[in-house]
């Protein structure tokens, strides 16, 4: 038990009425508060008014909700037969990050497509921002434990005992949720330090789909430690990391083509005022 990180943390934060509050769902606020926060300073050089950013960051907010429930509700129905009721209790954890990622997505598409804005620019700045929101968020799944991990006897290996914790009890298991919040801080950090230069570099919306592509490879790769039901072969969260790196290499592709066609090579990009400008 010495070499065993031991996490006897309860996580519900407070009972208001019938509103529960966890941990969970403050670190999630919190999460988007700051990918929000985030993508407000990158697209003002865009021209993009703080007012726009925080209502995009609704449109977005309410389409990762949807999409990441969905998804969690899908992989793990049989939590929900009979009390389909519960697929509405959200700030009791059970979400599904890369539905959240497809939904936010989809979401932050409808509202440029109503502004009349360039959703690439939207694109860019997803990256870092969703990196930053999820290092934040994952601190609240540390602390639930609900995505359960295969066992190791490592130092660092961690073990829930709390008598209302979602991990398992009695197991010594991989903090894999730790070691994503790790990956995502360095992608952020990554992201910011070479933000300037692939903005002057990369088309519009290759900076964003080239992170987002970082994050499903790492995510990819860390899924190996869940014990997350299997799909021929591979977990969920798997296939869908390949589908996003997948749909970016295709994306990168025909956008890095159109731009060698359209400037000299060499030449920084230049952004069309009537898409750049709110």
């Amino acid at each position: 038990m010495f070499a065993t990180i031991v996490i006897d943390l309860n996580p519900n934060l407070v009972r208001v009425g019938p509103l529960l509050i966890t941990w969970h769902g403050v670190f999630s606020v919190l999460g988007i508060l700051a990918a929000a926060r985030v993508a407000q300073i990158l697209l003002k050089p865009e021209g993009i008014s703080a007012d726009r950013v925080y209502d995009l960051a609704v449109w977005m907010v309410i389409g990762g909700l949807i999409g990441a429930r969905l998804l969690y509700v899908w992989e793990n129905y049989q939590q929900f037969v009979g009390i389909w009721q519960k697929i509405l209790y959200v700030n009791e954890g059970g979400i599904s990050q890369w539905g959240g990622i497809f939904g936010g997505l989809v979401g932050g598409y409808l509202w440029c497509w109503r502004s009349r804005i360039d959703y690439r620019l939207v694109l860019d700045v997803a990256g870092p921002a969703n990196a930053l929101g999820f290092a934040i968020g994952r601190i609240g799944d540390i602390v639930n434990g609900e995505h359960h991990a295969i066992d190791s006897n490592l130092p660092w290996a961690v073990q829930y005992v709390n008598e209302q914790t979602l991990g398992e009890p009695g197991r010594t298991v991989h903090p894999e949720v730790a070691y994503e919040l790790v990956f995502n801080v360095i992608v952020f950090v990554t992201a910011i330090v070479t933000w300037p230069l692939f903005k002057r570099r990369l088309p519009v919306g290759v900076t964003g789909l080239i992170w987002l592509s970082v994050y499903g490879i790492g995510r990819f790769a860390l899924s190996f430690l869940r014990k997350d039901s299997l799909v021929f072969g591979l977990r969920q969260a798997q296939w869908a990391s390949l589908a996003m790196v997948a749909v970016s290499a295709v994306a990168i592709a025909i956008w890095m083509l159109r731009a060698s066609r359209t400037a000299p090579p060499g030449e920084e990009r230049v952004q069309e005022p009537e898409q750049a400008t709110a």
